[in-house]
């Protein structure tokens, strides 16, 4: 009677693990600042990029696949929420002290996985705000965060890498902090004694750029946005930030093996400061900019090892794209534009981060599935980031209810390469706004700056109505408003009725 029981409960354990494993797990690669050009997939010739190519091998590359904005913040954001982030103010570039900007009340995409049963993580740039209020204690438990928005796990940096607090964060804590060496943060005014770019230039191993802020306390012997003092043990060694953070990731996987997860892997590179690993440095041939995609890739390759080596790639989703365009000068002079050496970031399109023309959110896009997508697929639906939730909803049958007021689309097909259409229209906020139709894009009037000279990237602010027919001049050379006003009118009023929409 024994050996039937314990049979029975055999046979109920694997069928339970069986179904259990019917659910995909889902390992979003989310970068930072990396451009359509950026990658051999993508046509990159003086760059080779082959674990995230493989990617697109394995599945589908999307060609007209977007960020909702051309910066991080209001990118990840609509990632997080399914909203457009012009629906809530505050929700431009975060200093490195500011407070969580999502509701925590509100649905989110990590949310929707945990209703499904799924162990949710977070490993990477953040820089969606943390605790109730700028004025924090980086001493205490800093919260809320991830953890309070939809995540089970986190190993952070609070906002980005040139930006103090230089310190990682595991869930509510700050790791390895030294109590008797508390840390204070100020984006007001100088604290402490500690050296400064701009008082002490010769510590620097990485000189800032004229005018960038880049300029104040200095970390691992490079300047950074903000003063801080303090919490010398837990500082971070930039070239051991993207092995902290795969270790973390690798390890995840593999404890987490039996259960289905969603791992959000948000990598910092090719953001400033670059200052890759030295097993990457002088590798590209493009400057730390290019030896820190160089490194990117190599962590692609190690997370998607992990998957293999535990048995779960077949059916783990994966999801690989950028929160933004690229910039090569954004604040640190490190060869990324001096040994360019005929590498197009842009992909030959106008604009950059920052942008509202194409490059500044038209962004590397990609999705494997090996159990349900076929490979080797190459798609031009109009396809965004604000869409997973949706998408994510239909396909686990998950009502949304409407009050949520998302701006989340249901694309499940096209990111199952069955549809090739995507969504109908998709707006995106820069300095100024657009709208995509089509094959057209609109941009709004503004009469802010033409070009950002710092980054030297054109904004896309003009005061006349802008209109290209991405089709024939993808590089938006040439403005067709004045022949199409009809068109014009509608795409500017789809556009405005969108942005005045109350959330």
């Amino acid at each position: 009677m024994k050996k039937i029981t314990l049979l029975i409960w055999v046979l109920l354990c694997g069928v339970m693990f069986a179904y259990a494993q019917k659910k995909p797990n889902v390992l979003m690669i989310y970068v930072d600042d990396l451009g359509y050009g950026d990658l051999s997939t993508y046509g990159a010739s003086k760059i080779q990029t082959p674990n995230i190519d493989a990617i697109a091998k394995s599945g589908i590359r999307f060609t007209n696949g977007h960020a909702a904005a051309a910066t991080c913040t209001p990118s990840r954001y609509a990632l997080m929420t399914g909203k457009y982030p012009f629906r809530k103010s505050g929700t431009g570039v975060l200093p490195g002290d500011a407070a969580l900007i999502i509701d925590q009340n509100q649905l989110t995409l990590p949310k929707l996985f945990q209703q499904q049963g799924y162990q949710t993580a977070i490993i990477g740039k953040w820089h969606l705000g943390l605790g109730s209020q700028v004025e924090k204690n980086w001493n205490q438990d800093i919260k809320p965060g991830p953890l309070e928005v939809g995540y089970a796990y986190s190993y952070i940096f609070p906002a980005t890498a040139d930006r103090v607090p230089t310190v990682f964060l595991e869930n509510h804590k700050v790791v390895a902090l030294d109590k008797n060496d508390p840390i204070e943060v100020s984006y007001k005014q100088k604290i402490g004694t500690e050296p400064t770019g701009l008082e002490n230039p010769e510590l620097l191993k990485m000189k800032a750029s004229p005018n960038h802020g880049h300029n104040q306390t200095i970390v691992n012997g490079i300047g950074r946005i903000g003063w801080m003092t303090g919490g010398k043990q837990a500082r971070w060694v930039d070239e051991e930030i993207t092995p902290t953070f795969v270790d973390k990731a690798v390890n995840y996987i593999k404890e987490h093996k039996s259960t289905p997860f969603f791992l959000s892997y948000h990598a910092t590179e090719p953001h400033v400061p670059r200052m890759p690993s030295t097993m990457f440095k002088g590798k590209s041939g493009l400057g730390l900019r290019g030896d820190a995609i160089l490194q990117l890739d190599h962590a692609v390759g190690q997370l998607i090892q992990a998957l293999k080596d535990n048995g779960i790639y077949e059916n783990t989703i994966v999801v690989f794209s950028s929160d933004n365009g690229p910039v090569l000068d954004d604040g640190y002079v490190d060869g990324a534009v001096t040994e360019l050496n005929g590498h197009d970031p842009f992909a030959g399109m106008r604009g950059g981060k920052y942008s509202a023309f194409e490059a500044g959110t038209r962004v590397p896009f990609l999705i494997s599935w090996p159990k349900q997508i076929k490979s080797n697929q190459v798609s031009a639906a109009l396809v965004c980031q604000v869409d997973l939730l949706a998408s994510f909803a239909s396909y686990f049958k998950s009502k949304i209810e409407p009050q949520a007021n998302l701006d989340s689309k249901n694309v499940l097909a096209a990111l199952l390469g069955k549809d090739k259409k995507g969504r109908d229209y998709l707006v995106k906020s820069a300095y100024t706004f657009s709208i995509l139709k089509d094959q057209y894009k609109y941009i709004l009037p503004n009469k802010g700056p033409a070009r950002n000279n710092q980054v030297n990237i054109e904004l896309g602010n003009d005061p006349n109505d802008q209109l290209y027919d991405l089709s024939k001049d993808p590089a938006e050379k040439n403005n067709i408003a004045s022949q199409n006003p009809e068109l014009v009118k509608q795409l500017k009023e789809i556009l405005l009725k969108e942005t005045k929409k109350s959330n």
